[in-house]
């Protein structure tokens, strides 16, 4: 068998992947169907971490929460991302993975909290571990929590899922002639004015020297592909 490209991975997932067709909530085919590939990767032998947005759930109470503090806002999406993350690792559970999830905000009777060193120790065994609550401060996107937790855990890549299979030259869905970019450097990506991530986040990724591979969680087996080198989604390095 091919050996996988890389040894320790940071997935990056949308809380808004995990609704399927559904307009909030958690679509239990959408998560067994990203599971899958999770299952997939780690057979390969990678390390995985994981950081899971919130949007899906946020999303069912964002109406009343117009107006609010944003501070208080950010904080309730960050237990909307404890919610998904319980969800996920449950599923990768039945799904014969062994999952912790560590999260950023003091819920001891719930999940643990994050601790660096443990963390690590988990990967290590062979367990996936999900990062909850984001970095545990508002003002700050969980694209930015997973640069930081990649960076942390010496991660080689952070592998953004997104609904798109990659980078392109416009926006595929308005232009037919738009192209998908293979592979792109951070200074080309800021020249073209291409959302890759958030500001924060891509400016830390540039910093550490991590690169960000973006692409499609819809195409079935798209994660395996990635960690066997394959033309799979855009690659942005240094």
């Amino acid at each position: 068998m091919t050996s996988p490209l890389y040894k320790r991975v940071l997935l990056k997932l949308s809380g808004e992947a995990l609704m399927g067709e559904d307009q909030f909530g958690i679509n239990r085919a959408s998560i067994e169907h990203m599971v899958g590939d999770v299952v997939e990767a780690a057979n390969l032998g990678v390390e995985m971490a994981i950081v899971i947005g919130g949007g899906n759930i946020f999303r069912g109470v964002a109406p009343g929460a117009k107006g609010m503090d944003r501070a208080t806002a950010d904080y309730m999406g960050m237990l909307a991302t404890v919610i998904n993350s319980l969800a996920l690792a449950d599923a990768m559970e039945q799904a014969g993975l062994t999952a912790r999830v560590m999260s950023a905000i003091g819920i001891d009777q719930v999940v643990e909290s994050y601790v660096r060193p443990k963390a690590l120790q988990y990967l290590e065994e062979g367990k996936v571990v999900v990062f909850a609550a984001g970095t545990g401060n508002p003002f700050f996107t969980t694209d930015t929590a997973a640069a930081l937790r990649g960076a942390e855990m010496g991660a080689e890549i952070v592998l953004k899922a997104t609904k798109v299979d990659g980078v392109y030259s416009a926006d595929p869905m308005k232009d037919t002639s738009a192209t998908r970019y293979s592979h792109i450097t951070f200074d080309e990506a800021i020249e073209k004015h291409l959302e890759v991530m958030d500001a924060a986040a891509f400016a830390l990724c540039r910093d550490q020297k991590l690169p960000i591979k973006i692409f499609s969680i819809l195409k079935h087996g798209a994660l395996k592909r990635i960690l066997l080198g394959e033309d799979e989604g855009t690659l942005v390095h240094i």
